[in-house]
């Protein structure tokens, strides 16, 4: 398992279970381990999920975003999954929470 740490200071996870989901599911997210957590740690900006979760995004070449959604609660939480999209205008559609 490995941590980062959230803009808020939680400690998130990611388990090893989790990034073989990750890659299985996103094979191009493959060796990007890295950016990944670095997207959780230094996010460009981070909107709300549906079910609470929190949607860390940073912009990976033009116009090519990383998005990772995560749970955080009180100084814990979890990476859910990663995946890319060109779709940023979808995602403004959401409430945007940091930054402010």
């Amino acid at each position: 398992m490995i941590t980062t740490s959230s803009i808020n200071g939680a400690n998130i996870r990611l388990t090893e279970e989790r990034w073989a989901h990750i890659v299985e599911e996103h094979g191009e997210i493959s060796g990007m381990m890295d950016t990944v957590l670095q997207t959780i740690n230094e996010p460009q900006v981070i909107f709300a999920g549906n079910s609470g979760e929190l949607l860390a995004v940073r912009e990976i070449e033009s116009g090519k975003y990383l998005v990772v959604p995560y749970k955080e609660q009180d100084k814990d939480g979890f990476i859910i999954t990663a995946f890319f999209t060109r779709r940023f205008h979808s995602l403004q559609r959401r409430r945007q929470l940091w930054p402010k």
